[in-house]
Order: structure tokens, then C-alpha cells, then sequence
């Protein structure tokens, strides 16, 4: 279900913001999403951002609010890195991070699975933390690479799995939900997920426009590939989706200072003596061209470093759009103002949006074409 609101400001003020202008927002397009949840101390955005955007996808298709598992993807995820590393022979990239095509990949081989049914969490526990599971998969991993017995074992696998299973749980094959008896993949199917029907996009001059390729960033660790479009038309498709009730999935940097979860809201100002202040009240931001984007991420200013979920639009007083953007690092309002979600201007999508994810009918008629979708 979409909302639309036209006459709903929220006033975001700061005891800190003296002699400037308070935010004003006005709620444009407000789309349905589960709860903010935290990923705790776990590096697996990726897989809790696309979690969510599906989860809004289950709610556009079936009108149904599911909360899916999280670490079900992440579970059938892992042993795709550490194959992918080893048999490289360490030169490639493992850790903990991925891309939203990784959850879709993991949904078309594997499936879903609610989070009633596998957590992750064991008895007692109430927060993930991977920190010690991925110290000792690095480790393992290591030791496979060097190959001290110069022939690797064929139980190596194996052995990765069972650190899985001894910290995030025995995968599952087959559950009751309802009343019902599912595998992951027959839930997905009940669910009208259809992983195919989602693409990811982005926009650099390296490569053709309207044309597909590699992007080379650390966490595309299966080397996936990317439409590619001008800035303005990926922007286009962001507006689009929102505008016809379609949820966006966000890889994005989130490094700059002007960034700011606990004040809510990211943005580029014009004069970077006002990053700070910006994070509390309204100031001019710089107009983000082709080449001032190429030129931050050929440079490693901008980077790839986190997921997130797009959804709705906003306004502040002097008519600037904003995206609403959900987080997935809790609803702490010592740490995370407006629920949970920060609120991107549009100069901070085109500078800081590495890529979306969206349904393929959620991208403007024009845009598909070129790309013959």
C-alpha cells in the first residue's frame, strides 16, 4: 500500500542549532515497511537492508507483513565466500560484507524463511554479535589458503559449516508456519517473490551507459554485474518506484561527516564550513554533476560501505526532496533520530548512492527500453 501526505511537517529541531533555520519536513510518499531492527554488532547490512526491502515487496503483493530471517541468507551466503576465497587462494575479497544481489541470489537457490523459524540467536541471546564467528572463519580460511599439509583437505567445507552451524545455528529444510508445512523455497514461491524480477543499477562513466558490467567494489565478491544509466535517469528511477508504490533497496556511502544517524539526516552542503551545522538546520548544497561523482569515486572519497532501504519522499521547507531512508542499526534515540530512519537529500543520493535495487517494472518506461528489460 502507498501513502501520500501532503500536509504532514515534522518539525526536527536541535537545542544546538542557534541563529539558522530548523528542518521542517513534509511527508511526501510514505510506503509501508516492517519495524527498524538493529543488526547488531554483525557487518551484515546487506542482508538486513535487502531483508527489509523484500519484506515491503511481500507487503505490495500479498498485503501480508511477514518478518522474514535475516540470518538464513547469511547462513547460505558464508560458505559461497569462503569457496569463492579459497579457491582463489585468498585473492579475493572475504568478510562480512555483501550486496543486495547477494540476498537475491541466496532467495533463488535457497529460499525464505520467517524469523520465528531461524533467528540466528540462540536461548538467552538477544543481539548479534558475529565478531568471534568471523575471527575464526578468517582464521580457518587462512590456514586453507597457506595449505600446510600442501594438499588441502576435501573436509575443509565441512568444517567452515560447522562453525556456521555452532554459531548462528543448523540450516533448515523444511518448517510449519501457520498451520502449514513449507520448505524455504515453497515459502518464497507462497510469498510471490520472484528474485529474477529485481535488478540493481547504478551510474559511473567508465562504463558504457545502457549497457551491463562488473563494478569493482570490494564487497561485489561474486563479481555480479550492474546497469549502468546516467545520474539523472537513476535518480528518475528512485522517483519513479516511490511514485508508483515500489520500495528501493540503497548501497550507499555513509562515511562523510555529514551523514548523521543521530541527527537524522544526510546532506552535501555548498561550503564545507557548514557540514556540521548542516546536520541541524537548513543550508544551501552543492549541485552534484556526472563528473564531480566519478571524480569522489574514482578517488576513494566515495565508497561502497553500507545497505539500506528506501521508503518515501520528503520535503523541507524550501521545497528540497529528501528519501526516506530506513537503517538497520536500531531505534536507540540516544543514537537514532526519526525512528530509526535518516533522511537523505537528493545532492546526497547523487553523490553517495553507489547502486538501487529495485523491481523491474518500478523503472520509468524510457529507461527500461534503453535497457531492454
Amino acid at each position: 500500500m502507498r501513502n501520500l501526505y501532503f500536509l504532514f511537517p515534522i518539525l526536527f529541531l536541535s537545542a544546538t542549532a542557534v541563529g539558522q533555520e530548523p528542518y521542517v519536513f513534509t511527508t511526501v510518499i510514505d510506503l509501508e515497511a516492517t519495524p527498524v531492527i538493529s543488526q547488531g554488532r554483525t557487518g551484515t547490512c546487506w542482508s538486513f537492508s535487502s531483508t527489509s526491502f523484500l519484506e515491503s515487496e511481500i507487503i505490495r503483493l500479498t498485503g501480508r507483513q511477514i518478518d522474514l530471517s535475516e540470518m538464513y541468507t547469511v547462513r547460505n551466503t558464508y560458505p559461497k565466500k569462503a569457496d569463492n576465497y579459497v579457491m582463489r587462494q585468498g585473492k579475493a575479497q572475504f568478510g562480512e560484507g555483501g550486496l543486495a544481489h547477494d540476498v537475491m541470489n541466496s532467495v533463488a537457490e535457497y529460499g525464505l524463511v520467517p524469523q520465528e523459524v531461524y533467528s540466528g540467536l540462540f536461548v538467552n541471546e538477544t543481539v548479534h554479535n558475529h565478531a568471534e564467528m568471523v575471527a575464526v572463519i578468517n582464521a580457518m580460511l587462512e590456514t586453507y589458503v597457506d595449505n600446510p599439509g600442501r594438499k588441502l583437505s576435501k573436509k575443509w567445507r565441512q568444517a567452515v559449516d560447522a562453525v556456521l552451524t555452532t554459531y548462528i545455528g543448523e540450516n533448515t529444510t523444511s518448517f510449519s508456519f501457520e498451520g502449514k508445512v513449507y520448505t524455504p523455497l515453497s515459502f518464497r514461491d507462497m510469498l510471490k517473490i520472484v528474485p529474477g524480477d529485481y535488478i540493481t543499477i547504478t551510474s559511473f562513466t567508465h562504463a558504457p551507459f545502457y549497457s551491463e558490467f562488473i563494478l569493482n567494489i570490494p564487497d561485489n565478491w561474486s563479481y555480479e554485474s550492474f546497469y549502468n544509466v546516467p545520474l539523472d535517469e537513476l535518480i528518475s528511477a528512485i522517483d519513479n518506484a516511490l511514485e508508483n508504490g515500489y520500495t528501493v533497496e540503497l548501497d550507499c556511502d555513509v562515511s562523510e561527516r555529514t551523514f548523521s544517524s543521530k541527527d537524522g539526516v544526510a546532506v552535501i552542503p555548498k561550503f564545507s564550513v557548514n557540514n556540521i551545522k548542516a546536520l541541524q538546520g537548513v543550508y544551501p548544497e552543492m549541485k552534484i554533476t556526472q563528473q564531480y561523482r566519478q571524480e569522489e569515486f574514482e578517488n576513494f572519497t566515495t565508497t561502497d560501505d553500507h545497505l539500506m532501504h528506501i521508503t518515501g519522499m520528503l520535503r523541507d521547507q524550501n521545497g528540497t526532496k529528501y528519501y526516506k531512508v530506513k537503517n538497520s542499526w536500531g531505534t536507540d534515540e540516544n543514537r537514532n533520530a526519526n525512528g530509526g530512519y535518516v533522511y537523505f537529500s537528493e545532492a546526497y543520493t547523487r553523490l553517495k548512492a553507489i547502486s538501487i535495487t529495485v523491481h523491474k517494472e518500478a523503472v520509468p518506461k524510457d529507461t527500461s527500453k534503453k535497457l531492454n528489460l
